[in-house]
């Protein structure tokens, strides 16, 4: 697809909350006639008799640069955030986006080997195998791109933010922190801290990974991972909160350490009373 302007084709899985189908009709609607107004292309939703909470959204873009603009749409955006925050969207065909063997979305990686495999600091160098051949069990068993199958829509964005950590430039502190940031449209952009020799230009690893995604293009985000080496949870700094609250609102804040997830916070509890542009 990726060779062709014309008729570039993508499909997303939905599952919608219990309860939640008529609203979900209706934002569904809202996006279709969105489309079709701006020239974007047009959509069709296809339900699952199977399933009667699961549909097929299916986008057929006029070209990339409508799809691009699309994604990229303020009003297109809100109406995604609104679906977003009732049903479970998993990007099943995505032939408006080039392949990209960095990105660090699982479900668009399944089949790559590559991105369940330790490198650096993460890989094994010594045997840690249980004893008497003892096989992991629940939530202990490590989950790996086969075993991820089965689980469509999920994104590990601890994983992600842990990875980032190990690039962190942290020479005086010593402390590094990993962030990763979930878009609207399904991507991963991870960031660490950078430290300079006067300090004050030292800059965080949330804001780091907002910075490359506002660069990149993105105005749309749901949640942001943290990772630190500590026993409790390590929350962003106050620069990093009014930051996020700027360019992506009430973010989901997942904190978390090197052994996994700790807690989750909405940004507007860690910022209750936020500067915005409201004020201005």
């Amino acid at each position: 697809m990726d060779s062709s302007d014309q008729n570039r084709l993508s499909v997303t899985l939905v599952d919608v909350a219990s309860g939640k189908e008529a609203e979900f009709t209706e934002l569904a609607e809202q996006l279709r006639q969105l489309l079709v107004r701006r020239r974007y292309g047009v959509s069709e939703l296809i339900r699952d008799e199977a399933h009667p909470l699961r549909f097929y959204s299916v986008r057929r873009w006029n070209d990339a640069a409508a799809a691009a603009a699309c994604h990229a749409d303020p009003e297109v955006q809100l109406v995604t955030a609104a679906l977003y925050r009732i049903a479970r969207v998993t990007h099943v065909v995505n032939g408006a986006r080039p392949a990209d063997p960095l990105h660090l979305l699982l479900e668009d990686q399944r089949a790559r080997v590559e991105a369940d495999r330790r490198s650096g600091f993460d890989r094994r160098v010594e045997a840690r195998g249980r004893p008497d051949g003892e096989r992991r069990a629940g939530t202990d068993r490590r989950l790996g791109p086969r075993r991820l199958q089965n689980r469509a829509g999920e994104v590990d964005l601890v994983a992600a933010a842990r990875r980032a950590r190990e690039h962190a430039d942290a020479a005086f502190s010593k402390f590094k922190v990993g962030a990763a940031l979930e878009t609207l449209t399904g991507d991963v952009v991870a960031g660490c801290n950078i430290e300079n020799a006067t300090l004050g230009l030292t800059i965080c690893a949330e804001r780091v990974a907002m910075f490359k995604a506002l660069s990149d293009g993105h105005r749309g985000f749901l949640r942001i991972a943290i990772v630190a080496d500590t026993e409790a949870p390590t929350p962003p700094c106050g620069a990093c909160r009014q930051i996020l609250w700027e360019f992506g609102g009430n973010l989901q804040v997942d904190l978390a350490n090197l052994k996994g997830l700790i807690s989750t916070h909405q940004l507007k509890d860690l910022l209750p009373l936020p500067f915005d542009a409201r004020l201005l």
